[in-house]
């Protein structure tokens, strides 16, 4: 079994083993930063199982920031029948690539 964590990361829970490229809502760290994120909130290493209530004290992720960019375009089309009432808009998110380097042991 490989080893992987779940963290809190801008307030999302994600899930993460090592040398994996996640995105992230956006981040203000530049491309090349190294990131690090303590809100461990379980831990596996494939044999043995830590889980925090709410967080794995005195551990720590380890990232690193590869890019910043944004996702497709997301419709939001609202109308009411039979009353001329039609808005569009659209939304474009934000996000950044982190490469995680080092789960805790």
């Amino acid at each position: 079994m490989e080893s992987y964590a779940i963290v809190v990361i801008s307030g999302c829970q994600c899930k993460v083993t090592s040398d994996e490229i996640i995105r992230v809502p956006k981040l203000s760290e530049d491309v090349g930063a190294k990131v690090s994120f303590d809100k461990v909130m379980y831990l596996s290493d494939g044999k043995n199982v830590k889980v925090g209530a709410p967080y794995v004290e005195g551990k720590s992720v380890q990232a690193e920031v590869v890019g910043h960019g944004r996702d497709g375009k997301v419709i939001v089309f609202k109308k009411k029948r039979r009353k001329d009432y039609r808005r569009t808009k659209g939304h474009r998110q934000e996000y950044t690539e982190i490469r995680i380097k080092a789960l805790p042991k």
